[in-house]
């Protein structure tokens, strides 16, 4: 294991370093994760899940950068061959690993019934698509694991940068890379500096523009805006300790969205819930988040709690009610 300080800060990374299917392996994550603690019992399903990520990222490798063909799946969202060669490969990892559990995804027909369930993998096989299309690198596959309703773990792969970062909701999150191609692993750890003057580095979408997202901005006052795309991404951005908050106020998310970056931003030490501040739900036959996101450090958080609640209190009054 390596404990240096993150290589990303020191260096580029070429495009999918280190990710192979070769040394993507149980043999070499089980063994590396338990070396830094995570608990036996939630070992298998973590390893799953970084495996799936690396799969789906491996099969959109050879689309990136090429001519790629673009439909419109409703909505002004595009889907490309990328997005379902690494779905393809992502359930292919999921079914073998764990034949029993429901699968819902982005790109394939939801299962008839999902309410209950138990346990429900949540796959954005490509989050980001418009930035995979512009080759500006800010997309993410990202896996994630839900259990009774809630968000257990997840993993979310960035190939451009060679990352996967990982987390188990309730228990920690790490970010995992290789060197001279030996697998290493790190702690994630939001910013613990409270930051109650300062201006709050404020992450906003690079492709989806929010009228009520600008106004809380304003009202906000003193930010530092961080811009990216993926859901995926932008979370990462505050459980690397680069940005403070993340705030979506939409309608129009998904449960794929969301699952796998909560559980690695929640095990970080940070605070994800809807801009009501209730917590996010998965599991339910209408896959909506229909009360957005609002995520960040706890003291970012509480600082823009006020503000986020009451700037979105009409736009969510049917969510705030319920």
């Amino acid at each position: 294991m390596n404990t240096k300080a993150d290589p990303l800060a020191q260096s580029e990374f070429s495009l999918w370093t280190g990710l192979d299917e070769q040394g993507a392996t149980t043999e070499v994550f089980t063994p590396l994760l338990s070396k830094i603690g995570v608990t036996q019992e939630n070992i298998d399903d973590l390893v799953v899940a970084i495996r799936a990520s690396i799969g789906g990222a491996l099969a959109t490798k050879t689309h990136y950068g090429t001519s790629l063909k673009v439909r419109n799946k409703g909505g002004g969202e595009p889907v490309t061959e990328a997005d379902y060669a690494s779905n393809q490969a992502i359930l292919q990892i999921l079914q073998e690993s764990c034949p029993e559990d429901l699968i819902l995804s982005e790109e394939s027909t939801a299962p008839s019934k999902v309410a209950n369930c138990g346990r429900m993998w949540i796959v954005d096989p490509l989050d980001g698509t418009k930035e995979f299309i512009a080759q500006n690198g800010e997309f993410s596959i990202m896996v994630g694991l839900a259990r009774e309703g809630r968000s257990f773990l997840g993993a979310v792969c960035q190939p451009t940068i060679g990352r996967v970062f990982a987390g188990l909701a309730e228990e920690g999150a790490w970010t995992l890379y290789t060197t001279d191609g030996e697998w290493n692993v790190d702690q994630l750890e939001v910013t613990s500096t409270p930051n109650t003057r300062g201006p709050l580095r404020f992450v906003r979408s690079r492709s989806h523009p929010n009228e009520c997202l600008a106004s809380i901005a304003r009202e906000l006052g003193d930010i530092k805006e961080v811009i990216s795309g993926s859901v995926g991404v932008k979370c990462g951005l505050v459980s690397r300790g680069i940005a403070d908050l993340y705030v979506h106020p939409t309608q129009y998310l998904k449960e794929w969205d969301t699952c796998a970056p909560e559980a690695i931003l929640r095990g970080a030490g940070g605070l994800v819930t809807d801009c009501a501040g209730k917590p996010l739900l998965y599991g339910d036959n209408d896959p909506h988040q229909h009360g957005g996101i609002f995520a960040g450090t706890p003291a970012a958080w509480h600082r823009a709690q006020p503000v986020v609640r009451r700037m979105t209190r009409f736009m969510f009054a049917d969510v705030a009610g319920s």
